[in-house]
């Protein structure tokens, strides 16, 4: 556009001198012709200049389109800042975003998510999801792009194309599903995902590098993935020089799918207890992972168990079982001495990650009180929060119903009663 119309009064300039050139020689009308033409030519020059500021634009804009490669591996062409419709699909997706991008952005959410829908699903309600605290009054405005929740098992592509969105965030990590998708809505689908290790692992950081990037928000990505680089490295040096002998045994319970977690998922390489240097007492199962032991074995840590956390997941399924047998704790020596401690939850449709950290300073602080007499864990939780959302979120987490007033030693006479 810009070219035509300076070709237009390049030609306009270019009649004007010929006209000049054939008309009266008089002499009285020299000066007036050298000064018509000295300004002709000055006009044609700057829009020259301008000519070639248009083909210099022109090829910055043919070079902002980039190939970026997604956290599963697809190779997908984007548009860096140029985003106006943002849509993110899958557990974790919209919370992923919701670290680095702007949320006045997203042109729908899964039902899931917006709170004022009568007709959603709702097991996490009661839950802290610091990213729908954060955000929730956005959120409640916006069309659905799906329902969204663990029995989502596949984009719903009708739905999204009502949103009519320019770019797609994905926590669906299928390769074949996820091109499909993108053929379909004709727009970039671009896959998140966060690894074994949460948010400590090498994944999230590169999905947080990813949406710095295709947002144009690469400062703030940066900043969020050295704070938890930072806050890693305090935890782990404040405790790598403590003895074996002198580390009490910890048991974590809780852990895994919000509906089915209870006293029995655990894990013998929980994350949070290898960055604080913790001893877990569970050491000998055949896999790493989340998982349920059997009672027997649970019965039989006991006597060696001076620690034991409950993630706040848990409380809502160990309860009814509590009610039907009060006797379940006795063999563990932590319940019997009223060292139990309540975690907030780590998994409320997909991981807390912001809530993951946290948990790791409370371990920490619980398990090695002396290395960590200066950290009061309302403070750290209100500093990590805004890091990762520029708000301070503390009292609206400890006072979700299912928090049950936050991080505690909980009364083992009377907490499941």
């Amino acid at each position: 556009m810009k070219m035509k119309k300076v070709l237009a009064v390049m030609l306009t300039t270019a009649a004007v001198l010929a006209t000049s050139a054939c008309g009266s020689s008089a002499p009285a009308e020299a000066p007036a012709q050298e000064t018509t033409t000295e300004a002709t030519v000055a006009e044609a020059t700057a829009e020259e200049s301008l000519a070639a500021e248009a083909v210099e634009e022109t090829k910055t804009e043919e070079s902002a389109e980039v190939t970026v490669t997604d956290m599963i591996g697809r190779e997908v062409t984007v548009t860096p800042g140029s985003y106006k419709k943002v849509v993110c699909i899958g557990a974790g997706a919209l919370r992923m975003y919701s670290y680095i991008g702007d949320v006045n952005l997203l042109a729908g959410v899964e039902d899931i998510d917006n709170e004022t829908l009568e007709e959603r699903p709702k097991m996490f309600d009661s839950v802290a999801r610091p990213y729908v605290l954060a955000y929730g009054d956005v959120f409640s405005t916006l069309p659905s792009c799906g329902v969204g929740g663990p029995n989502a098992q596949a984009a719903e592509a009708e739905k999204i194309l009502e949103c009519d969105p320019d770019i797609v965030i994905s926590e669906y990590e299928d390769v074949e599903k996820e091109d499909a998708l993108q053929e379909q809505l004709g727009v970039p689908v671009i896959t998140l995902k966060a690894g074994p290790m949460g948010v400590f692992d090498d994944s999230f950081s590169g999905s947080m590098a990813l949406l710095g990037q295709i947002f144009d928000n690469e400062a703030k990505a940066t900043e969020l993935v050295n704070f938890i680089a930072k806050e890693k490295e305090d935890i782990s040096g404040r405790t790598a020089d403590i003895k074996e002998e002198d580390k009490p045994s910890v048991y974590i319970c809780g852990l895994g799918n919000w509906g089915t977690t209870n006293h029995l998922m655990t894990a013998q390489k929980y994350v949070s207890f290898n960055v604080a240097n913790v001893k877990n007492v569970v050491t000998d199962l055949e896999k790493d992972g989340i998982q349920e032991i059997e009672a027997e074995k649970f019965a039989a840590l006991g006597e060696n168990t001076d620690i034991m956390f409950i993630d706040a997941a848990a409380v809502k399924n160990i309860k009814p079982l509590y009610e039907e047998d009060n006797t379940m704790f006795d063999s563990m020596k932590a319940w019997q001495d009223g060292n139990v401690y309540l975690e907030m939850a780590y998994n409320a449709y997909y991981t807390n990650y912001e809530i993951a950290l946290i948990n790791t300073w409370y371990i920490a602080k619980t398990v090695y009180p002396e290395q960590f007499e200066d950290i009061d864990i309302t403070e750290k939780t209100n500093e990590v929060t805004k890091a990762f959302f520029g708000k301070e979120l503390a009292d609206e987490i400890f006072s979700a119903p299912a928090s049950f007033g936050g991080y505690q030693q909980i009364d083992t006479k009377t907490f499941f009663n």
